[in-house]
């Protein structure tokens, strides 16, 4: 077998194993997709529950840079303190560490089974069984494509150029540091390149530099990816790269020590690649985690804050491009995108005034609530003045657009009429809810500010998959909305007198959040009933109830 084979069978067994990730993460977070933004949004209370979190989102994505992401978008709706998010991404990087532990441990032999099980479970119906169904596909690609490679890279094992190669990287231990991270940014997964050194056969010392050289260029796909997000954002994937750029200072000049350490471990059942790459994440974690308000601190001196405040002026409404409909409409609809944003923005101050009992959130709730009656105004005065030559499909866009500026008026004076004076209410008599009243109610918060985040999304893309996902979240919400109902109740009944004092507003705050919700739901409707996929009323026939009994 030539050279040209074997790089070759090398590249597609490596594309297969990245090919194996994406399966696994695309298929968890069609199952999960909505309970692991859960997860990241509630698990964050302690620096313990931080951690845990960001290591089981992991092994459930099989990404510590989708997990990195996932949070920053959290971060950047001030919905996750910036230091227990660093903490997040301390347990997400032990949790790619733990994943190519158990990947390597030579399970390859059920790998069909694994692959037949998904296959009959992504037949089923459900986004459940079809999401785990996809990841077991994942798993069994992800151990098909080790044993390929481990495969393709035998005849190149005992040749005498790699071994010269390995022997003049061992001796130049800097530039095999920087081969490995730029291997993990190529294949945007610290856990991809950790399994390629994995395959290949090194020196000890040289194994132990480039998984940390991997280590490091796991974090650098973030980053990248963060570069035009906000500075809450930015300052998370930044700070990730400096806890791994100083784990890699201190371990790089002892990686022969901690070689011959590793390898005199009497409880040895894997390859040192990835003996390596579980001790560098956990060791750091634990030396790392008590600093972590410092490595906070001097991220946000490195990136102080420089945002803009939000505009008060439209941007978008060009009176000269009314004869031109169609750029009018995407003027239109980008300044209804910022003001959903204004909207969201209330939700999320709404929020932080009711967990951290503190007024001063509200403050500005007011003022957004009057720039959004003004703004929209303005959206409706425009779109009144669309030319004439203006299409059917014109005329529908610009009707979806005034009917979802209106919806978001109404989640504005339910956020200023509505939750701000409950959430004020609470404050200033100091009440406070049962332990599972208030999660019941931060849960039903948290889902209603992904459910307006969401609504922004299909507003500017027309998907019809995520207008349809968009509604039957609104069904879990009615489901929960009900069931947070209930339990209050149950409360009640109980005697338990912090039920009894907060009553009304736990009645109200979700009362108000479900037709939030309802308005936020509502951009589907029209994306769907042009594929007629809704039906005009939810009363059931009376021939279907006779076949139901």
């Amino acid at each position: 077998m030539n050279s040209f084979e074997v790089a070759l069978q090398i590249a597609g067994s490596v594309a297969l194993l990245l090919f194996g990730l994406s399966q696994i993460r695309m298929g968890m977070e069609e199952a999960f997709g909505m309970r692991l933004k859960m997860i990241l949004g509630f698990g964050t209370q302690t620096g313990l529950r931080a951690f845990m979190t960001g290591l089981w989102a992991t092994l459930g994505l099989q990404s510590s840079t989708a997990t990195a992401l996932l949070t920053a978008s959290f971060v950047k709706r001030a919905l996750i303190d910036g230091q227990m998010a660093q903490i997040v991404l301390l347990g997400a990087n032990v949790g790619t560490a733990l994943t190519a532990l158990v990947v390597s441990t030579g399970i390859e032999a059920v790998a069909p089974i694994l692959v037949l099980i998904g296959y009959a479970m992504h037949r089923r119906n459900g986004a459940i069984p079809a999401g785990i169904g996809s990841g077991l596909i994942g798993v069994g690609l992800m151990l098909i494509s080790l044993a390929l490679l481990d495969d393709a890279t035998a005849p190149i094992r005992n040749s005498e150029a790699l071994a010269a190669f390995l022997s003049m990287l061992d001796n130049a231990a800097p530039v095999a540091l920087v081969l490995a991270a730029g291997l993990a940014v190529l294949c945007s997964s610290s856990l991809a390149a950790v399994l390629v050194v994995l395959s290949l056969p090194m020196p000890p010392a040289l194994t132990v530099v480039m998984v940390l050289g991997a280590n490091l260029g796991g974090a650098l796909p973030a980053v990248l990816a963060t570069a035009n997000e906000g500075i809450a954002a930015r300052r998370l994937t930044v700070g990730n790269l400096m806890i791994r750029v100083i784990g890699c200072l201190i371990a790089f000049p002892f990686s022969g020590m901690i070689a011959q350490g590793l390898d005199a471990l009497p409880f040895r059942q894997t390859a040192l690649a990835v003996e390596a790459h579980v001790a560098f994440n956990v060791v750091l974690a634990v030396l790392i985690w008590p600093a972590v308000k410092g490595v906070t601190r001097l991220v946000a001196w490195m990136i102080p804050d420089d945002e803009a405040h939000v505009s008060d002026s439209s941007h978008w409404l060009d009176a000269a491009l009314l004869d031109t409909p169609q750029l009018a409409l995407a003027g239109a609809s980008r300044e209804v995108l910022a003001i959903g944003d204004m909207a969201e923005r209330m939700l999320r101050q709404t929020r932080s005034a009711f967990g951290a009992n503190d007024t001063s959130h509200l403050a500005a709730v007011g003022e957004l609530e009057e720039r959004i009656d003004r703004r929209q105004q303005e959206v409706k005065n425009y779109l009144s003045r669309l030319g004439n030559t203006a299409t059917e499909t014109d005329r529908r866009r610009a009707i979806n657009i005034l009917d979802y500026v209106i919806n978001l008026e109404h989640v504005g004076d339910i956020i200023e009429k509505g939750l701000a004076p409950a959430v004020r209410k609470k404050i200033g008599l100091g009440l406070r809810f049962s332990n599972e009243g208030y999660h019941e109610l931060d849960r039903m918060f948290l889902m209603t500010q992904e459910n307006l985040r969401m609504a922004q999304t299909v507003f500017m893309t027309s998907d019809r998959d995520m207008a349809r996902k968009l509604v039957e979240l609104k069904v879990g919400i009615r489901n929960f909305e009900r069931l947070s109902s209930q339990r209050h109740l149950m409360r009640l009944r109980a005697g338990e007198p912090e039920s009894r004092e907060t009553s009304s507003l736990h009645l109200d705050i979700l009362r108000d959040l479900k037709r939030i919700n309802a308005h936020a739901v509502a951009i589907a409707h029209p994306i769907l009933d042009e594929e007629g996929l809704l039906i005009e009323s939810r009363l059931r026939s009376v021939k279907d109830k006779k076949k139901q009994k």
